[in-house]
């Protein structure tokens, strides 16, 4: 699970002047629920970018979902983005 979370990191770096970036790890708020699957992630990206804040708040939302949208669709069932300067 580590390796996978540095993965996401390291996709997001590549694409985005990042000051840090954390990965929190809330898949335990879905448990339960009808859908729920041991496999997909519900994850709070934490994210410190001098340029995601000096963009709208939803074209950065659109940038972060758009490098992450193979994962979306196989491994993240649930994604919290918080930007912060």
């Amino acid at each position: 699970m580590k390796n996978y979370f540095e993965e996401i990191k390291t996709k997001i770096s590549k694409e985005i002047k990042l000051e840090n970036i954390e990965i929190i790890d809330n898949s335990h708020k879905h448990k339960g629920h009808r859908f729920f699957s041991k496999e997909r992630f519900h994850l709070h990206l934490k994210i410190k970018s001098i340029y995601l804040s000096s963009i709208s708040r939803l074209n950065a939302q659109k940038l972060i979902m758009k490098i992450l949208k193979d994962d979306l669709q196989n491994k993240i069932h649930a994604l919290e983005i918080s930007i912060e300067q």
